[in-house]
């Protein structure tokens, strides 16, 4: 489906931008990837490790401005959303900012693709969306609720939308395991609460989904990607064996174990070998075969949460990853 096709990743500078492009190129290679980003730094530093290959373009602009958007979507088959405000506390303490780009910026994105054309869309989610208790979470639920209902609004043009939702991205940007490696030389890590565990997911697999998304969809799909959980504690034991856990409390809006699917969810999920896929109430399409597929129903009550998930990420395995990642974290 990607092969030879030009494909735009908004945000496409991030850590899952910087994932997706290489791996995209050397498995389809696409006619063009077009990076769309606001930061012409970040975009710069990024160039750099593709000159000379012409599939790599970048596009300065803000999904906040749709003018910008109608021009960069010109010829674009498919597109990556993963342009988002996504620290909970600056989403916090500065809301305004954080609803222009993750709903507003998703409204422009939603008309922009369906009147240039774009056959397929992808929107990365996050589990701050399933049951929110911070304004991040808020604006990412409006913002896949939007993705979702996209498909009745591109109607007869044909544009396709889905969302993956994935946990804690291992060596993201901003994340907690490269904080965690920047500061333990100091023998203390702060540790918001002892019981806290979150999912992990790395890079990589996180764009598996998305491909699978495309590939998949029919339209409104919610994808979530099974993967272990680790409690904080044991994650900072591994990084630093010698440094002390400071106990510091949880900061505004933090939640202390991960959700990406809630017990209402479940009337409307099903369960692959890799996956759950969450189908929307609306047109009737949790019930539409075509979206089901062979997928099985979860229980009555099912909630998929850090806490009660039952793959858990073990020592071993987080140190092999730490192995094969440790000169990716150094440059995040």
């Amino acid at each position: 489906m990607l092969t030879n096709s030009t494909i735009l990743i908004t945000g496409g500078t991030g850590s899952f931008g910087n994932t997706f492009l290489p791996m995209t190129l050397a498995k389809y290679n696409p006619k063009k990837i077009i990076i769309f980003s606001r930061d012409e730094m970040k975009q710069w530093e990024m160039a750099k490790k593709f000159v000379g290959d012409d599939r790599v373009r970048f596009f300065i602009g803000n999904v906040r401005d749709k003018e910008r958007l109608y021009r960069a979507l010109d010829g674009v088959d498919y597109v990556v959303h993963a342009a988002a405000t996504k620290i909970v506390p600056t989403a916090e303490y500065n809301p305004f900012e954080c609803v222009k780009t993750n709903i507003n910026g998703a409204m422009n994105l939603i008309d922009a693709c369906i009147d240039k054309g774009v056959k397929g869309v992808v929107a990365l989610s996050t589990d701050k969306a399933s049951s929110p208790i911070n304004l991040y979470g808020a604006t990412k639920l409006a913002s896949d609720k939007l993705f979702v209902a996209g498909n009745a609004y591109s109607g007869e043009h044909g544009t396709k939308f889905s969302v993956v939702r994935y946990g804690n991205v291992m060596g993201s940007r901003g994340s907690v395991i490269p904080f965690f490696m920047s500061i333990r030389d100091k023998g203390v890590l702060p540790i918001t609460d002892d019981r806290m565990t979150r999912f992990m997911i790395s890079l990589e697999d996180g764009v598996r989904l998305v491909w699978h998304a495309f590939e998949d969809m029919i339209g409104g799909e919610i994808y979530v990607k099974k993967i272990p959980s680790i409690k904080m504690t044991d994650l900072a034991r591994v990084l630093a064996p010698e440094a002390k856990q400071e106990i510091i409390g949880i900061r505004p809006g933090e939640k202390l174990h991960e959700q990406m699917i809630s017990s209402e969810d479940a009337y409307y999920t099903y369960e692959y070998p890799e996956h759950f896929k969450i189908l929307p109430l609306i047109h009737n399409w949790a019930v539409c075969p075509k979206r089901i597929k062979d997928g099985k129903k979860v229980p009555k009550g099912f909630v998929y949460a850090s806490d009660s998930n039952l793959e858990w990420m073990s020592d071993g395995d987080l140190q092999d990853w730490l192995q094969i990642n440790c000169e990716k974290i150094g440059s995040v």
